[in-house]
Parts: structure tokens; C-alpha cells; sequence
């Protein structure tokens, strides 16, 4: 029932030699990378409108240079963002490009940036793609949270574990009809503010009063509106997922990503200056723009719908890029080995369902408030970027290819604006939640040395060097098995083990922890009448204990016996028909075997009996 199950949700296993199908053309990769930045244009714009409307619109003239600054950064990233990509062919971006020209430290860091970036980019976008949809029907205020953990676990991770190609093939269509529709909004609002009168704006809004006030105001609304600019890092992640050449279509679908990104976010930017958009309750600024060039027909739902798809979409972003990234930590020693195995879609399914849990506990962490969840957002992607970017500026130094100059030098500037942004957003939001990533990324730092460590010492642990091998045709010499039973009374499951143990053991004790002189008495006379050949030792407990008496007798066998000697723990243990039946019985064969397995020179073997009925 269980495996009809999991092929009914996930689908059937995929041979080794059907990964050549997942690979993605570019206008199906589009879909895949771009979703997180594209549907960035429904927050972005706004987040920097929410900041200058604060002080009474003294500041919101400011909206149009600060939009204007971050589509000349959208720029300088993309095109030091494509430079990276051509030099890491096997995806890794900003993690590969430090560990290949900046050393351990500045490739972790940037690992952990994006590990803390991809996860906000899930819960953001869920939240993100709710708030849309709540704007539209307003009756569904109150469920945020629900709805947001539904579509993450119920939608987006499940889509996700079918592998790349059905998902793929699911977002596809969300994606494109989202800029169809923005397409057609951009189209008549601007048709609209030709033909008719600009609606009234306060002077004062048109005449920016400066002063220290308002540069942090206009800076604090530069760092929120940065939130529109992550996801472009995400092709750099995943160039290994694009059919071949896989390099050239990455580098195309980036350019694509970043116009149709660059052409969105200016023109909503316009609009919410154009209409004099305000905060409005529980209403988005795109939902507000949509109305007032549409009104409330087929096309504000059409817009409201697709705005909440392709946020919801954008998550999917990160489904795409930290999975593969974790498996090359995973590679690298810095992640559990596990992450970098690809499941049974072919696709890293461990690392996909990891970033869901990690994303959901944010969503309920945060009640699905996407305001506080983007004060946490774009420190992350930033620091990443200028990692990236300072790589690339040693790398083209070291190799010196042709037109290695210009292509320097647009990273050493992609650097240091990306490098003062980081310290903008760093000092702006610190406030607001920035300084839990700069508190998270030094921890996940920790815990990347700490895993690579424990590998390095488990290696050096297990490493067999081959002159200690003997010699083919040599004697074994091997001492003797000291096989200990714990029973309660005999048993045929006891009966059992017995006989296996007769099988591997040169000396076979059982071995019964009374908790009173009568009940003990009581087993060996039963013991005495069956007569198994097998030694019976009996260990009183006056304080009732089991398991410690079990675990001293064990030590004192070990303090005995010879060094080449070995000692097995068989514990008997009979497994019900039914699964609630368990919860009828004790569990001290389990803890036995668990405290024993971590101990030193102790084999321990479960023996198991199957009831029938």
C-alpha cells in the first residue's frame, strides 16, 4: 500500500541513463530559474514604496532615482553573474568560484549565504503568493499560514520530488501566462498615461526636502527594493540542468531573465509613482495598479491569479538551486553525504525535502507576514554576489585569457557596488531582522567546519593502509565469541536465537536480570527442566533496574576478556502483525541495542520473531 502510495506521488524510479531527458531547453529553464525574480516585481516595487510613504510623502518622490539605482545594479550583476556562470560549468556559482580562487573561508561564507537566501526565497514567496491572493478575497484572511504550509508541502515539494522534467512541465505555463499578463498591464497602463491626465500628486512629494532623515529613509528603501534582485544567481547554480551547449544556453537565459526582470520592475516602479500608490490594508500595490487600469473585470483576476502562481512559483527557484549546491557541499565534506545522493527522480530529493522543513518552520515562525520575512531578505544574496564577484576578479588576474581586462574590471566594479550594498542593507535593516542572517551565516560556517571535520577524522579512522593487509595465503588468527543473551524467560523466540548463537559463538551465555529472588528462582527452574546446553547466568536487581545491570555485566565480560577477542550482544525480540500492537510491550530490547551499539568492541545483533497473529 505504502510503495502504491509514494509511485502514485512521486512516480515511478528512473534509470541512471534517463538523466539525459531532465535536462531543460532554455524556454523551459526560463520558467524554472527566473520564476523568483520575475515574481519579485509584485514586492519589490512596493517594499520601496512602503519605506518613503512613512513620513508623511516627503521622501516618495524619491521612488522613481531609487528604482532607477537598482535596475543600473540589475545591470552589474548580470553581467559579472554571466561571467560566473561560464566558468563554473558544473553549477556551484558564488560557492564554487571562492573555493577555486578565494580559499575555504570566503566559499563557505557564500555557501551559507545562499543556504539562508534560498530558504527565505521559499517562505517569502509562499507568504508573497498568499498576500495576493487574500488581496483579491479578502474572505480568506485569517488562513494565511494553512494555506501557506499546504501549497509548500502539498504542491511545491511534492512537484519538486517527481524530478525536474514534471515540474518543469508544471510551471511552465504559470510562468509565462504571469508575463503575458504583465505584458498586457504594462501595455495599457502606459497607453493610459498618454492619453489621459495624470492623476494629482502633492507638490511636496515632487520635491525632495534632503537631509540626513531622508538619506536613511532613501537608503533603507534602496536595500528593500534590492529584494527584487535575488534569484539571479540561481542559473549560475544549476548551468549542469540546462541541455547542451549547457554553458551558452545559460548565459542566453540569464540575459532573457534580467530584461524581462529590468523591463517589469521600472514600469511597476512607474505605475505606483504614476497613481500615487499607497499602503493599503491587507491590499498588494500591484493589486491596487491592476485595478485602477483594469478595474475589478477578468483581467485584475487574471493578474491577481497569475501573481499568486508564479509567487508561489518562485519558490521553486530554490527547489532548483540549493539542492544541487547542497550536493556539492555534500561532495566537499561540508553537508551529511547523503545530500549529495540524486533519489529515485533523479533529482537530489534530500535536499528538497530538508529546505521545505527549514521553510516551513520560517512560515510559522513568522505567521506568513512577508514584511518581516523580507527584512531578513537580500543579505544573503548580496554577500554572495560580492564573493562571486571578487572570485572572478582573481581569476581573470591568475589566468589572463584574452579580454581578461575588461571582463576584470566589470567585476571589480560589480563588487564594490554589490559590497557597499551589503553594508547598506546591513546597517539599514540591521534593526529589522538583518542581524539574524549576520548572527546565522558564522553559525552555518561552525557547522560546515564541524561536519568536514567529523569526515576528516572518520577517514583517518577507517583508512586501511594496504602493508598492513596480510598476506593472501596466511593463517587468520582470530580469537574467540563471546555471545551474550538477555532473556526474560525461555522463549521460542529465545529458542531461536540460541540456536543462532550456538552458530557464531565459541562461548554462548544467557544472561536474566531478576528483579527479586523468586522470579529469578522461577526461570532457572524452567531453564534447568529444557536444558539447552547453554550456560545460564542470573544477575539480581533489587532496585528493579534492567538495563543497567545488563550494561555492567557486559563491562565486566570486557575487562576479562583477551584483546583479539570480540563480544556479540543477541537481543531476542519478536516484531507484531500490527503496528499498534508495539505500544502494548516495552521497548527495552530497542534502548538496549541503542546504548550498546555506541559503545566500543560491542557487537549488537537484533534476532527478530515474527508473530503471526
Amino acid at each position: 500500500m505504502m510503495r502504491l502510495l509514494r509511485r502514485l506521488l512521486i512516480g515511478r524510479p528512473l534509470h541512471n541513463q534517463e538523466i539525459a531527458h531532465e535536462k531543460m531547453p532554455k524556454w523551459k529553464a526560463l520558467s524554472i530559474f527566473s520564476s523568483d525574480a520575475l515574481s519579485s516585481v509584485a514586492y519589490g516595487p512596493e517594499q520601496i514604496m512602503l519605506i518613503l510613504a512613512v513620513p508623511g510623502l516627503m521622501a516618495y518622490g524619491f521612488l522613481g532615482p531609487v528604482a532607477i539605482a537598482i535596475l543600473l545594479l540589475l545591470a552589474i550583476v548580470t553581467f559579472s553573474y554571466v561571467q560566473v556562470t561560464r566558468v563554473t560549468p558544473g553549477g556551484g556559482g558564488s560557492y564554487a568560484v571562492a573555493r577555486a580562487n578565494l580559499g575555504e573561508l570566503p566559499a563557505l561564507t557564500a555557501a551559507a549565504a545562499l543556504f539562508a537566501d534560498y530558504t527565505l526565497t521559499v517562505a517569502v514567496s509562499v507568504c508573497a503568493g498568499t498576500a495576493a491572493i487574500v488581496s483579491a478575497f479578502p474572505d480568506l484572511a485569517g488562513y494565511e499560514v494553512t494555506i501557506d504550509l499546504i501549497v509548500l508541502f502539498a504542491i511545491l515539494m511534492l512537484l519538486n520530488l517527481r524530478g525536474m522534467r514534471e515540474s518543469a512541465t508544471a510551471f511552465v505555463y504559470p510562468t509565462y501566462a504571469f508575463i503575458i499578463g504583465i505584458a498586457l498591464l504594462i501595455l495599457t497602463g502606459f497607453y493610459q498615461a498618454l492619453t489621459t491626465p495624470l492623476p494629482a500628486i502633492p507638490q511636496e512629494s515632487l520635491s525632495p526636502h534632503w537631509d540626513w532623515a531622508i538619506t536613511l529613509l532613501v537608503l533603507r528603501a534602496f536595500a528593500s527594493g534590492c529584494s527584487s534582485m535575488t534569484g539571479l544567481e540561481a542559473i549560475s547554480n544549476g548551468v549542469s540542468m540546462f541541455k547542451k551547449p549547457s554553458i551558452q544556453n545559460a548565459v542566453v537565459t540569464t540575459y532573457w531573465m534580467s530584461a524581462i526582470l529590468g523591463l517589469m520592475f521600472i514600469s511597476i516602479s512607474f505605475f505606483i509613482l504614476h497613481f500615487h500608490i499607497l499602503p493599503l490594508g491587507e491590499v498588494t500595490a500591484l493589486s491596487q495598479i491592476a485595478e485602477l487600469i483594469f478595474g475589478r473585470n477578468w483581467a485584475y483576476y487574471y493578474i491577481q491569479v497569475t501573481t499568486m502562481l508564479i509567487l508561489y512559483l518562485a519558490a521553486n527557484t530554490a527547489f532548483n538551486g540549493l539542492p544541487p549546491l547542497l550536493s556539492i557541499l555534500a561532495r566537499d565534506g561540508y553537508m551529511p553525504r547523503y545530500l549529495g545522493f540524486r533519489g529515485e527522480r533523479l533529482n537530489f530529493s534530500n535536499g528538497i525535502i530538508l529546505l521545505s522543513m527549514i521553510a516551513g518552520l520560517l512560515i510559522i515562525l513568522y505567521q506568513g507576514d512577508t514584511e518581516h520575512l523580507i527584512s531578513l531578505y537580500a543579505v544573503g544574496v548580496f554577500i554572495s554576489f560580492t564573493i562571486a564577484q571578487s572570485g572572478m576578479v582573481v581569476h581573470w588576474r591568475r589566468e589572463k585569457t584574452p579580454g581578461w581586462l575588461p571582463r576584470a574590471i566589470l567585476n571589480t566594479i560589480g563588487a564594490t557596488v554589490t559590497g557597499i550594498v551589503v553594508l547598506m542593507i546591513a546597517v539599514t535593516k540591521f534593526a529589522y531582522g538583518a542581524w539574524m542572517i549576520l548572527i546565522f551565516i558564522p553559525v552555518m560556517i561552525m557547522a560546515f567546519k564541524k561536519i568536514r571535520s567529523h569526515y576528516n577524522d572518520m577517514a583517518e579512522q577507517l583508512h586501511l593502509p594496504l602493508e598492513e593487509l596480510p598476506p593472501a595465503n596466511s593463517a587468520n588468527v582470530a580469537g574467540k565469541n563471546i555471545v551474550i543473551i538477555p532473556i526474560s524467560t525461555p522463549t521460542a523466540v529465545v529458542a531461536q536465537t540460541l540456536k543462532y548463537a550456538k552458530s557464531i559463538g565459541n562461548t554462548v551465555v544467557a544472561l536474566h536480570i531478576a528483579t527479586d529472588e523468586e522470579a529469578g528462582q522461577k526461570v532457572r527452574t524452567k531453564w534447568l527442566r529444557w536444558n539447552p546446553g547453554i550456560e545460564l547466568v542470573t544477575v539480581y536487581s533489587p532496585y528493579r533496574l534492567v538495563i543497567q545491570p545488563l550494561i555492567d555485566y557486559i563491562d565486566e565480560i570486557a575487562a576479562k576478556k583477551d584483546p583479539e577477542d570480540f563480544i556479540t550482544v543477541l537481543i531476542p525480540e519478536f516484531e507484531t502483525k500490527q503496528w499498534w500492537h508495539r505500544l502494548l510491550h516495552n521497548q527495552t530490547g530497542w534502548i538496549l541495542r541503542t546504548l550498546l551499539i555506541l559503545r566500543k568492541n560491542v557487537i549488537v545483533t537484533t534476532i527478530p520473531f515474527h508473530l503471526k497473529r
